[in-house]
């Protein structure tokens, strides 16, 4: 089931993801949304001698070495969460077909995320970023806040093309503004400029961070159709390119692949979760295989 926003109203669109979408998802996770929602924990609470199966990122080394021998921090999980939504709405995320692209996709799991936290007594708020961070929802709980952040999605600007987006600025805006430990959700094709690698290892250090990574299959392989005309995402630019040459078939699909590999390890670098979502993957059979990971991870 692939899910759109034609629904030209924030009531329909949550009214939509709420019998098509959320309802399905309490089955599949029983209404267990732990796995989903909590990595590491939010409150340190103690420590302990690391065992095999921890997670390195958690080892104390002030203490290790002390002890000389390794420690784990444990934490516990707050009742309440706070939960923001970095979102990245540049010109690549327009990318796709035109009832289903990247930003169609982006709005129906914000809106998913948001109202299963908020039914949990939680609060969300979101950042909206283009070529900068024009847009900040304060973090507040109840339904309503759902409506508030799909109408305020609805309503951003599609940006114009022009210049490559740097993510960085925006990862800097969640350092500086959110104030207390929380979950926060990375949601962008990270088509970007190098550089924001060193901002998402800061945000990761001071909160849970879960990245979801927009992509779309037309962007991992070319057809071989003829010629086409190819234009950058980002810049506008246009390029004339033969697709039944399979050498280029080939490098692109290669340059897409490398790229693939280069985000998985910097992800893992910066000790994040990334869950990627295509515009033609099912959002729910998505987000169960996601908990499911993040449930093993947990272990």
């Amino acid at each position: 089931m692939n899910i759109s926003t034609s629904a030209p109203t924030p009531e329909r669109i949550l009214h939509r993801l709420d019998w098509q979408v959320i309802r399905r998802l309490d089955g599949y996770l029983q209404g267990d949304y732990r796995s989903l929602f909590y990595g590491s924990g939010v409150d340190f609470a103690d420590l302990r001698e690391y065992q095999p199966e921890d997670d390195i990122r958690y080892i104390d080394w002030n203490v290790s070495a002390r002890m000389n021998t390794p420690y784990v921090r444990k934490y516990v999980e707050d009742r309440e969460v706070i939960a923001w939504f970095l979102l990245d709405l540049s010109p690549s995320v327009d990318f796709g077909k035109l009832d289903n692209q990247k930003r169609n996709v982006l709005i129906d799991f914000v809106a998913t995320l948001a109202r299963i936290l908020t039914r949990h007594g939680n609060r969300v708020g979101a950042m909206m970023y283009g070529s900068r961070v024009q847009h900040t929802v304060p973090a507040r709980g109840g339904r309503n806040q759902v409506l508030r952040i799909i109408n305020d999605l609805l309503k951003q600007p599609r940006q114009k093309q022009g210049s490559i987006t740097d993510l960085a600025p925006l990862f800097n805006s969640g350092l500086n503004a959110i104030k207390k430990r929380s979950l926060v959700f990375v949601i962008s094709d990270f088509i970007s400029a190098p550089g924001w690698e060193k901002s998402l290892n800061l945000l990761s250090q001071r909160h849970e961070v879960i990245v979801i990574r927009l992509w779309d299959p037309r962007e991992m392989e070319i057809p071989d159709i003829g010629t086409i005309v190819m234009e950058d995402a980002e810049t506008g630019e246009q390029l004339y390119v033969d697709t039944h040459d399979k050498k280029f078939r080939q490098r692109f699909q290669e340059a897409a692949t490398q790229r693939e590999k280069t985000l998985t390890e910097t992800f893992k670098r910066a000790g994040v979760d990334a869950l990627p979502l295509s515009t033609e993957e099912d959002l729910i059979r998505a987000i169960v295989r996601f908990a499911t990971i993040r449930r093993q991870h947990r272990k």
